[in-house]
């Protein structure tokens, strides 16, 4: 425990190289594009067009409990966003940052949560178009939107762990991102995004709880669309921060374990 409150101290030691690092990581990104940084939000705001207007506009299909579908489809959609962008980049992230690993005196760890950050700017802009979309639709302003700090820390947390426990493994097992990119693929239709929990049976419900993005895409509709506060969900909420502490030390035993052999293998 001593060990890991050290990993933790050493990273809020370089806060400031963290947010600037971060910044560059999200202009650089799309640095040879003319709308530059726009193109974050592009892709997303396409498919929400798109999914808008084939099951909206298209399909006409009913609202899902009483809230019209692209508004009970855009928080889980876009935290799901923020999540697999995070995922993706912290999994490859040593290898495009390698001239910084081979650096003697320079802190790898906070390479991973570069790229966390960086996608985290960009979901900060995702949120207030959530806020503009209700207030597009006549939604009355609740205290309940203030709960997606919440689960915004708890989406955070998550990702630190897997971020650094990915990202430690990926220069020994070359194929990690693309592995990690089919769970992903499967975690969208596993996760409520597109379909409500309440169409399936206690059972099945039951068992796609264990999948950590249930807990935070219901939390966000939780949020903006049912209004209940997290504790009121019960036990699921321990299950999840007993998950999310186990991928967070797994994360930093493992990252601390194998940073020696990082220059070696990149």
């Amino acid at each position: 425990m001593g060990q890991i409150l050290s990993f933790v101290k050493d990273i809020f030691q370089q806060k400031g190289m963290l947010f600037a690092l971060a910044s560059n990581d999200l202009r650089a990104k799309f640095a040879a594009s003319f709308l530059g940084v726009v193109w974050a939000f592009i892709q997303p705001l396409v498919t929400i067009l798109v999914f808008w207007f084939v099951f909206q506009l298209g399909f006409r299909n009913p609202p899902v409990d009483d809230v019209p579908f692209i508004l009970w489809f855009i928080p889980a959609y876009l935290v799901w966003t923020f999540f697999t962008e995070g995922l993706l980049a912290a999994s490859n992230c040593l290898m495009e940052y390698s001239y910084l690993v081979k650096k003697v005196n320079f802190r790898v760890s906070i390479i991973p949560l570069v790229k966390v950050l960086s996608s985290l700017f960009v979901h900060i802009g995702f949120i207030l178009f959530i806020f503009f979309m209700y207030q597009v639709y006549s939604v009355p302003f609740s205290v309940y939107y203030f709960q997606v700090l919440y689960y915004l820390l708890c989406v955070l947390a998550l990702l630190t762990g897997l971020g650094w426990l990915l990202s430690a493994i990926a220069p020994f097992v070359k194929d990690t991102a693309n592995i990690v990119n089919v769970f992903i693929q499967i975690g969208f239709w596993l996760t409520p995004i597109f379909w409500s929990p309440d169409t399936m049976s206690p059972t099945i419900k039951f068992v796609l709880q264990f999948n950590p993005m249930f807990y935070i895409c219901q939390g966000y509709r939780d949020c903006f669309i049912y209004h209940i506060w997290f504790w009121e969900r019960g036990i699921i909420n321990l299950y999840f921060w007993l998950l999310t502490a186990f991928l967070f030390w797994l994360g930093v035993v493992t990252f601390r374990r194998l940073r020696p052999y990082f220059a070696d293998e990149i």
